[in-house]
């Protein structure tokens, strides 16, 4: 008896010393083959030392949703337990607006408002066809702020479940990227490069107001270098990326030393250029004609001396984004969206943070870019789709293209480079060269650095509706959305990344979906199986049972 108290004794103090250890100790297993519950380590840091509340609502709430969009919702709640697992100030709630028919109308409009709009999906369950509205989105707010969180990845010629599949591998940069919004300050300095004819404040307003939640932003002209050009250099030295959108005006060699040094002393610089000089808008005259012409920016030395050269040639291709135009006479006319070869739509197959999952981006006017072997590394980060082919300057450009048939043989020329990443120790433009100034300290190599160069301006150009910026590559007319925005802000925030938060976009996801088609067709065959066959099974159970008893105890 004493024997039989002393081993429950000890189990009970055994049970009790588990449960203390496990109240102290806490850990959780991921054993999925990609990892996806496992949150990144830049993720980790931006949240871990958050003392104060992060409120998160989230709209994907509802009993209507397609399954692909259910499966959305569970993979978001999940992640926001991983984000609430490492600090417990992270609290979140999944909202139906749609709940109330008396304050439906009235919750669309206000989040409409502040930029959350609704998506319509069709959900296609049990072989029938319905129509469901949903918010893709999340408030996070933070000490007295609050920042729109997107769920959904959009992607051109996405179906919902590859539309799904995108948007589950963009959740945790999605929900990263809006905490260090909130919660990190914004410590690097922009400037938008002026005085060489660059696009008006006015076209590229949409973009940095985007990137002013992020950075400081600041225009910067070179003017000042005739007259001070060490002055120049010392006050560019201070920002850590220059931008220069689609300049105009050739930029001098006085101009050039500076940004050449600028680069050697670490700046990070996103350049934008048109070698040729053509405007879609000049094509709305009269005649619907103009002539695109080599545009000489004075820069050919300088990205032939970083591994790069812009070609004055136009790219043609097949797989382009369309023009809209009104056809017809009078009151009959009508707007179409017509094939138009000189908006390519550019996308890569590559895993880099930059381009991975991005939808694909609308160029016009493009030209070609060429790489050339040198000690940095180069990264292709957009290009064409392979029928393509390219037109010399000068050149006559019309609308009546729209109307005739393109010859696919014709494009013949392959995939074309439109946007190009360069990393590592850049040589001076100016190594063994005349200066034209004296500078106090001429570099010749420079420290670790990067740069991108796109081949047209236009990417970064949003359109203006009366005097109104518009959302940069929404194309109003289609009511499409092109990755531009993404794209740009990506290439920006890798430039100048210091804690590896767009390294998160690199993350593969695997999301398995049912077969919706398939379940309709096999519906009653299924359910037969479910049903029918437990039961059958157990009738012959029971039969064989008794029988076998009663042949055993049968006297």
């Amino acid at each position: 008896m004493n024997k039989t108290i002393k081993h429950i004794a000890i189990l009970i103090i055994a049970i009790l010393a588990i449960n203390f250890i496990s109240s102290k100790v806490y850990k959780r297993f991921d054993l999925t083959t990609d990892k996806r519950y496992t949150l990144s380590q830049s993720a980790i840091q931006i949240i871990e030392d958050i003392e104060s509340p992060i409120i998160i609502d989230v709209f994907l709430e509802g009993d209507d949703f397609p399954s692909e969009f259910r499966r959305l919702k569970n993979e978001t709640k999940q992640l926001l337990e991983e984000f609430a697992a490492i600090n417990n100030n992270i609290v979140f709630n999944f909202i139906n607006p749609l709940e109330d028919e008396l304050t439906r109308e009235r919750n669309i409009q206000q989040l409409t408002q502040r930029g959350l709009t609704p998506m319509q999906l069709s959900v296609q369950e049990s072989g029938k066809s319905t129509q469901a509205v949903i918010f893709p989105w999340a408030l996070a707010s933070y000490n007295s702020q609050t920042v729109t969180i997107p769920l959904v990845k959009n992607k051109i010629g996405a179906s919902q479940q590859e539309l799904v599949s995108n948007s589950v591998q963009h959740l945790e940069y999605a929900f990263a990227d809006g905490f260090s919004k909130l919660t990190q300050p914004k410590r690097r300095k922009i400037a938008i490069l002026k005085g060489n004819k660059q696009l008006e404040d006015k076209y590229i307003a949409n973009f940095v107001q985007k990137l002013g939640t992020y950075y400081y932003i600041a225009p910067f002209t070179l003017d000042s270098v005739t007259t001070s050009p060490q002055k120049t250099l010392k006050a560019i030295n201070n920002f850590d990326l220059i931008i220069s959108a689609k300049p105009t005006e050739a930029f001098s060699e006085a101009e050039k030393l500076v940004l050449d040094q600028y680069t050697m002393n670490g700046g990070k610089s996103l350049w934008l250029i048109d070698a040729v000089a053509m405007e879609k808008d000049s094509l709305y005259n009269a005649s619907g004609t103009n002539y695109a012409i080599t545009r000489d920016l004075n820069l050919t030395d300088f990205f032939f001396k970083y591994g790069v050269r812009i070609n004055p040639y136009m790219v043609s291709t097949l797989y382009s984004a369309p023009i809209t135009l009104a056809m017809g006479e009078g009151s009959q006319s009508q707007f179409q969206h017509l094939k138009w070869p000189y908006s390519p739509l550019a996308g890569s197959s590559s895993k880099h943070p930059i381009v991975n999952n991005l939808n694909l981006v609308r160029f016009n006017f493009a030209n070609q870019i060429d790489t050339l072997k040198n000690s940095l590394k180069k990264t292709i980060l957009l290009e064409t789709a392979p029928l393509t082919k390219l037109e010399g300057t000068p050149r006559a450009v019309s609308l009546e293209l729209v109307t005739k048939e393109q010859n696919p043989q014709s494009f013949n020329k392959g995939k074309q480079t439109l946007a190009v990443l360069l990393e590592g120790k850049f040589n001076s433009v100016y190594s063994n060269r005349i200066k034209p100034f004296n500078l106090t300290e001429v570099k010749n190599k420079s420290v670790e650095t990067k740069m991108i160069v796109i081949a047209d301006g236009d990417v970064i150009k949003n359109d203006v509706v009366r005097n109104k910026p518009q959302e940069l590559g929404f194309d109003r007319w289609t009511g499409q959305t092109y990755g531009n925005k993404e794209f740009l802000l990506n290439a920006v925030n890798y430039l100048l990344d210091d804690n590896g938060l767009i390294n998160i976009r690199t993350k593969e996801i695997a999301v398995a979906f049912l077969n919706q088609q398939k379940i309709a067709a096999q519906k009653t065959k299924w359910q037969l199986i479910n049903i029918l066959l437990p039961l059958v099974l157990l009738a012959i159970f029971g039969f064989t049972f008794n029988y076998l008893r009663k042949k055993k105890y049968a006297s």
